[in-house]
């Protein structure tokens, strides 16, 4: 019994992080490339979400504004919730070039803000950003393309990380290297499961405001879109830039809201769910929601190779090393546990070049499944905030 829940748990492990994208790629490879999209112009309103964001709207607006896209045809408007540092007086700046600002004094969330500002939005396709993040020339060009094909209801664009930023930058940077193929493949068989909520454009006439209470909102709305038989696209061409987080503690905070809200959307899996497409429910599931489950199940093999040690079949060279006789629970056992250790010195060796990036990855990804856990913990506890607060980021960003 002790053998079967050990490799129950590797068997999760592995198919969450290497056999998905693999059968996912296979399936794929069946599939015909589509051809690229013609040059498409429709009225688009960038929308972007900004609170207390003085120290990067500036910036940020000098990018939209040299965006290569026909300004006739591009409204950018700021949704400024509850920000009491000066951002509002900045975007007010830039009113002379053709900047909106929908500003409300009073903080009521996110989602409050963007429901605020779709009333004045004119754009046939909202592309929603953030304040902290910078997109290259094509990217709203990019982001708007597919939505010449009327099954398109959503797209999304490539996030990348800012070079320089340390070990820290470095493993984020290769974590949407890895995301940004799967979302390549499963674009390529229909529709992506997901979409980075800086770089993501739907159509005006699919917004739906997500309920109050709602933290993942980026994700319920590329699940409605779904739902309603539309397909989202993802476009790494269109890239959003940004900066790292300050710390591995921030990055943990930041992943654990996220995975808060992954867990209240399992609880809404019933209405989120398009039930007649099995291929969508199969990556939806695969990529979605078998993540944040993954802490419990490295968990659950370190303590089952932990007992089996303590419980052990006696030394035979016939038994076989899945039934975890010796010297097999102990070889299982200590890699574990080695690969542990490397994820604790990971923490001390943050700025030594090639050795600090060898041992960063475990604990990268430790971190990652400590934030499942702590996300699950929060989400239980209801002292997951739906309000937007801002991660630290190097240089100010």
């Amino acid at each position: 019994m002790i053998a079967v829940i050990f490799w129950a748990c590797v068997f999760f492990v592995l198919y969450t992080y290497i056999l998905y994208p693999l059968l996912l790629g296979i399936l794929a490879s069946l599939v015909p490339a589509k051809k690229p999209y013609d040059r498409y112009e429709p009225d688009v309103t960038l929308l972007i979400a900004a609170y207390n964001e003085k120290n990067a709207i500036a910036a940020k607006l000098e990018n939209c504004l040299a965006l290569d896209y026909p300004h006739d045809h591009l409204q950018i408007l700021i949704a400024a919730d509850g920000s009491d540092d000066g951002t509002d007086d900045i975007v007010r700046g830039f009113g002379e070039r053709g900047v909106e600002l929908s500003f409300d004094p009073q903080r009521n969330g996110k989602m409050a803000a963007i429901d605020r500002a779709m009333k004045v939005a004119r754009g046939e396709i909202i592309v929603m950003s953030d304040a902290n993040n910078l997109y290259n020339p094509m990217a709203v060009r990019a982001l708007v393309a597919p939505f010449q094909d009327n099954t398109v209801g959503a797209s999304g664009g490539a996030k990348k990380i800012l070079e320089g930023d340390g070990v820290l930058g470095s493993s984020e940077g290769l974590y949407w290297k890895y995301e940004s193929w799967i979302k390549k493949q499963e674009t390529r068989l229909g529709c992506t499961t997901g979409a980075a909520g800086e770089a993501f454009a739907i159509r005006r006439s699919l917004f739906t405001s997500p309920p109050r209470g709602i933290i993942n909102d980026d994700f319920y709305l590329m699940m409605t879109v779904i739902k309603r038989g539309y397909r989202v696209i993802y476009v790494p061409q269109a890239e959003s830039y940004e900066r790292v987080s300050l710390t591995p503690a921030d990055e943990v905070e930041r992943r654990t809201r996220i995975i808060a809200g992954r867990y209240q959307a399992l609880t809404l899996l019933g209405g989120l769910l398009p039930f007649n497409k099995p291929l969508i429910v199969w990556q939806v599931l695969s990529h979605k929601f078998l993540r944040p489950l993954v802490a419990f199940f490295m968990i659950g093999a370190f303590l089952s190779s932990l007992a089996s040690i303590i419980w052990t079949y006696p030394t035979s060279t016939t038994m076989p090393f899945w039934r975890l006789a010796a010297p097999f629970n102990w070889i299982f056992f200590s890699a574990q546990l080695f690969f542990y250790i490397l994820a604790w010195l990971g923490r001390y060796f943050e700025n030594s070049g090639g050795l600090g990036k060898l041992l960063y990855l475990p604990m990268f990804l430790v971190n990652s499944n400590f934030a499942a856990v702590q996300g699950l913990i929060r989400f239980l506890a209801r002292r997951q905030s739906t309000q937007w607060q801002r991660v630290n980021r190097r240089d100010g960003g």
